[in-house]
């Protein structure tokens, strides 16, 4: 079984490039934009040097570590938008492909069962995608902290106190780890319908995978006068229950003109024994299973001749 799924995810790597593709694709332009800037500021050069200077005896410990946190926050969640995207496309594709080339019929001849290869893909979508997304997070900020290294020593600074001295690298990537995967498990319900239109549909699988999202809602709201539906499927996102709330106000001591250093840990701000005891993730993942099930279903019995 392990054998099979190791040598089924191969395949979808093999067939589905896009995988890869497109994280390190975000990877480099995210690379070339930073080193633009540099670039671009290195025209200022007196202002920089003094920028520097004032960071290495003014701006405090904090402060430093503050700011790489929200640069690295938006380069992560470039990577999760590029994510959520694949992830729509992949799993819309990745049954519907197969039968569309009648590459289904040689995959059949295998021995392997229509379960394996339908779990395969769930597999793909909510592990391997999130690795390399991971992977290509990981891998842009060091990128852009070795560039920026070279260009802060360039300028007379010192990078090993400015840049890496001021980077939570294991709590940024944790973070993103964890909220990559969580987000993974908390949207799966729509994985698993994604995978059951892929598997159905004959044509045009985007538009029969979103259709019934907006028309049910629709039909809803004009006969029922409800919108329990929509809250459900729209504002599912919104309320994933791993983030502790934060007061603003918290953020930055006032009194001491300075950032309050306990609360720079993204680690600090996810809750995730909250997140598993949710009812909703749970409800969530039954309703990924029912769907693929479905979905290996349709596959077995659908004739493809």
């Amino acid at each position: 079984m392990i054998t099979n799924q190791m040598a089924l995810i191969r395949r979808e790597l093999w067939e589905h490039r896009s995988i890869y593709v497109a994280p390190a694709a975000i990877a480099v332009i995210m690379s070339l934009v930073s080193l633009a800037g540099m670039v671009t500021a290195s025209a200022f050069d007196n202002e920089i040097r003094m920028a520097i200077l004032g960071a290495s005896n003014i701006v405090g410990d904090a402060e430093r570590q503050a700011a790489m946190t929200v640069f690295f926050l938006g380069t992560s969640w470039i990577f999760l938008f590029t994510l959520a995207i694949l992830t729509v496309f992949y799993s819309l594709d990745s049954l519907y492909a197969e039968r569309k080339d009648k590459s289904i019929l040689f995959w059949r001849s295998l021995p392997v069962t229509d379960a394996e290869t339908v779990i395969s893909k769930l597999l793909t979508a909510v592990v391997v995608l999130p690795l390399v997304a991971v992977a290509a997070i990981i891998a842009t900020h060091l990128i852009n902290l070795v560039v920026t290294s070279i260009w802060i020593s360039m300028k007379g600074g010192d990078a090993g106190h400015l840049i890496w001295g001021s980077v939570a690298l294991l709590d940024n990537w944790m973070a993103a780890l964890i909220v990559t995967f969580a987000s993974a498990a908390w949207m799966s319900p729509f994985i698993g319908w994604f995978l059951f239109v892929s598997a159905f549909t004959k044509r045009m699988p985007l538009l029969m995978a979103f259709m019934p999202l907006i028309l049910v809602p629709l039909i809803e709201l004009i006969i029922l006068r409800s919108s329990y539906f929509a809250e459900a499927v729209f504002g599912r996102g919104g309320m994933m229950p791993l983030f502790r709330g934060m007061d603003m106000h918290d953020f930055f001591d006032e009194d001491n003109m300075a950032v309050k250093e306990e609360l720079i840990r993204l680690l600090a701000h996810l809750d995730i024994v909250q997140f598993l005891a949710s009812p909703s993730l749970w409800a969530g993942i039954i309703v990924c299973g029912l769907l693929t099930t479905a979905a290996i279903y349709v596959r077995r019995y659908r004739d493809e001749s």
